[in-house]
């Protein structure tokens, strides 16, 4: 993962000399900066007050570790791992533009390449977008796997019952489903949301489905109301932090995991299919405090 801006900023800040009031001003506005929120800036760095005026800190190594140890405890990341032996339903959420249908590409080579899943089918279930359900398809021929799929503005909930039983007649292990993001609309969304995830429930009941929402890194703190939105809606199991490049800032998964506890489970660096990782707690804080 690339240096980010709060790493450059700790450096700065180090660079003027020892650790008094004035650097952890400094230190909290920084962090407010790199999206890790108000709230928890603060309490941070009131953290680091107590240690310092206790003599337990002093220097930049042990500001920086301290820091690192508290947010290390406020960061929930778990890998997703599926169920083998039976159909898995993998619902993808996310508002539109954060990514949500190039990261079905990847999730489906991820489990191929990770635990030998072989027999996936890809749903166009966000019927609202035209682009979304060309692009599913494409990604689909690309990767040699069906997608099931029908014209613009057909019922989400029908085209993702209609996966999942192509799936089953298939033999398929997984079926990873899109979905619409219209925000805007939130009322619709979360209705229609609620309406496809009593489908998936049915369809695959207990432990075969979970739900996994996509999240854009550049978007700072809007992310948090995006996750607060699609976890009322529907529940969700797990994160994708996408669009993790040099200009993504990523201290908002700092308060979604203190607000929510959902943990992260993959990190996107990319475009291309293979370009998705774990998410790994100890590069995500190397990454962001440098």
């Amino acid at each position: 993962m690339p240096l980010r801006g709060l790493a450059k900023r700790l450096r700065e800040l180090f660079a003027r000399g020892g650790v008094d009031e004035g650097l952890l001003e400094d230190l909290e506005d920084a962090l407010v900066e790199a999206d890790i929120g108000a709230r928890i800036s603060a309490e941070l760095v009131d953290g680091l007050r107590t240690e310092l005026k206790a003599g337990r800190a002093g220097g930049r190594d042990e500001v920086v570790g301290l820091l690192r140890a508290r947010l290390r405890g406020m960061v929930v990341a778990r890998p997703l791992v599926l169920p083998r032996g039976t159909l898995t339903v993998l619902l993808v959420l996310g508002v539109n533009g954060v990514g949500k249908t190039t990261t079905i590409a990847k999730l489906a080579r991820w489990y191929q390449r990770s635990q030998g899943i072989e027999s996936t089918v890809l749903v166009a279930g966000d019927t609202f977008r035209a682009a979304a359900i060309d692009q599913l398809r494409l990604l689909g021929e690309r990767l040699g796997l069906p997608v099931v799929a029908q014209e613009p503005g057909a019922d989400p909930g029908a085209v993702i019952f209609d996966g999942i039983a192509s799936a089953r007649a298939r033999g398929a292990e997984l079926v990873i489903a899109d979905t619409a993001g219209r925000l805007h609309n939130r009322e619709a969304l979360v209705k229609e949301l609620a309406k496809i995830d009593r489908i998936v429930r049915a369809k695959a009941p207990g432990d075969a489905s979970r739900r996994l929402l996509v999240l854009d890194a550049t978007t700072g703190q809007n992310a948090l109301a995006q996750a607060e939105v699609f976890h009322a809606a529907v529940g969700v199991d797990a994160m994708v932090l996408a669009k993790y490049d040099s200009t993504a800032k990523g201290g908002m998964v700092v308060p979604i995991s203190r607000a929510l506890g959902v943990p992260f489970a993959f990190v996107g660096i990319g475009e291309k299919p293979e370009d998705l990782e774990p998410f790994d707690i100890e590069r995500y804080l190397e990454s962001l405090l440098g």
